[in-house]
C-alpha cells in the first residue's frame, strides 16, 4: 500500500510539473508565431552574410533612432562569421558617429568612432529615453534575439531538444513586427498603446517601426515587410551571438572527439578484459 501511494505521489508531482511547462502559453493567450526557415538554423547553419548586411541597414536607419547596441563593436561587423564587412567599412561605418570622449585636459568633447568603440545609445541616460518615448525606455537590442522569447510548453520543448530549435527568439521578433492589428471587440486598449496579437498582453508601447518600402536595398532583395521583419530579426540574433558559427563548428569537433575516445576506450576495455581471462 505504501509502494502504491509512492507511485501516486510520484505521478501527481510529473503531472503538476508538465503542466507548469504548460501553462504559462495557456494563460496568456498568446499567439505563437510561426516557425521560419532561417540559414542559422540546426547543428550546421551558418548567418547569410547579405541578409546580416540588410538587417544592419534597416537598424541603423530605423530602429537607432530609438534602440541601442551598446554590446556591440563596429569592429565586430567586420568579425569571421557577420555581416562580411571589411575593415576599411566597419571603420567607415564607425566615423559616421560622434563618441563622446575626454581631451587631453579632461574636458567633454565629441570625436568620430573609431572601430574599437561600441554603438553609442541614442539617448543620453534612461530617463530621457523614457521622456521622448511616452514613458517607456526603448530596450538594448544587444541580445533581445535571445531575452525575447516565448513559452512553448509541454509537449514542444521536449521536442525541441531533439530538433535543435533555438530560433524562437528572431520567429517572436520577426513576428511581432507583423503582429500589429486594430484590436479586437472589447479589448481595452491604454491611451499611447497599440494592439498586438503576439505581444503578451497585447498591448505594446512601440509603434509600428516599418511599413513595405520602407528602406531601400541594393542588391535587389523584396522590400516587403516579410522580408524587412527576416532581416532585422537575423541581424539582431547575430548581435545576440556573433559566435554562433565558431561554437556550432567546436560543438561538432568536440562531437567527433568523444566518438573517437568513446571507440578508443572501447576496444581497450575488450582487449584488457580478454588478456585477463
Amino acid at each position: 500500500m505504501m509502494m502504491k501511494n509512492k507511485r501516486t505521489i510520484f505521478a501527481l508531482a510529473l503531472a503538476a510539473t508538465f503542466a507548469s511547462f504548460a501553462l504559462p502559453a495557456l494563460g496568456e493567450e498568446q499567439e505563437a508565431p510561426p516557425r521560419l526557415k532561417w540559414s542559422f538554423a540546426g547543428p550546421f547553419g551558418k548567418y547569410d552574410e547579405a541578409q546580416l548586411q540588410r538587417g544592419f541597414k534597416i537598424y541603423k536607419e530605423v530602429c537607432s533612432a530609438c534602440h541601442s547596441i551598446q554590446m556591440l563593436a563596429f569592429r565586430n561587423l567586420a568579425d569571421k562569421g557577420g555581416p562580411g564587412f571589411s575593415e576599411a567599412q566597419a571603420a567607415a561605418v564607425a566615423a559616421e558617429y560622434k563618441i563622446k570622449d575626454l581631451d587631453d585636459k579632461g574636458e567633454p568633447t565629441e570625436r568620430a568612432g573609431r572601430p574599437a568603440d561600441t554603438f553609442p545609445p541614442p539617448f543620453a541616460n534612461e530617463l530621457a529615453a523614457k521622456a521622448a518615448n511616452g514613458g517607456t525606455a526603448p530596450p538594448d537590442m544587444s541580445t533581445l534575439a535571445k531575452a525575447r522569447t516565448y513559452q512553448r510548453g509541454f509537449p514542444w520543448f521536449v521536442f525541441d531538444l531533439f530538433t535543435q530549435y533555438q530560433e524562437q527568439g528572431p520567429d517572436y521578433i520577426a513576428a511581432l513586427l507583423k503582429g500589429y492589428e486594430d484590436p479586437p471587440k472589447g479589448f481595452q486598449l491604454p491611451s499611447g498603446g497599440h494592439y498586438n496579437k503576439y505581444f503578451p498582453g497585447h498591448n505594446i508601447a512601440m509603434p509600428p517601426p516599418l511599413q513595405a518600402g520602407q528602406v531601400s536595398y541594393d542588391d535587389g532583395a523584396p522590400q516587403t515587410m516579410d522580408q524587412y521583419s527576416k532581416d532585422i530579426a537575423a541581424f539582431l540574433m547575430w548581435t545576440a551571438e556573433p559566435h554562433l558559427v565558431q561554437r556550432k563548428r567546436i560543438g561538432f569537433q568536440v562531437m567527433i572527439f568523444l566518438i573517437v575516445l568513446a571507440g578508443l576506450m572501447y576496444f581497450t576495455k575488450k582487449k584488457v578484459w580478454s588478456a585477463a581471462h
